[in-house]
């Protein structure tokens, strides 16, 4: 669930605080359609939760487990706290016949 980097953001922002559908689109750069349809797969697992605020629904993490392992995949990718380089590229052998 975690492997696209828009589900990880939209978690990551979702682990700090509370967030409407609109301000987590809107941070993360995507469209509110297409945040909803990710909010809506990490719900169902159980990732995030949602409460309704009016007309709104307010995303959250509170799982103690969630917030554990985002931490971990962030101190795993960006020890320093900035965003972890791209891999090296790696070179392919010569193709010998």
């Amino acid at each position: 669930m975690l492997s696209a980097p828009v589900r990880l953001h939209l978690v990551s922002l979702a682990a700090q605080g509370e967030y409407d559908v609109g301000t987590l689109a809107e941070r993360v750069g995507v469209s509110i359609a297409t945040a909803s349809q990710h909010l809506g797969k990490l719900r169902l697992a159980g990732i995030i939760t949602a409460r309704r605020e009016g007309r709104r629904h307010i995303y959250t993490v509170d799982d103690p487990h969630v917030l554990n392992m985002v931490d971990q995949i962030f101190e795993h990718i960006a020890p320093d706290g900035s965003l972890a380089p791209d891999p090296p590229l790696r070179r392919r052998p010569p193709h010998t016949d």
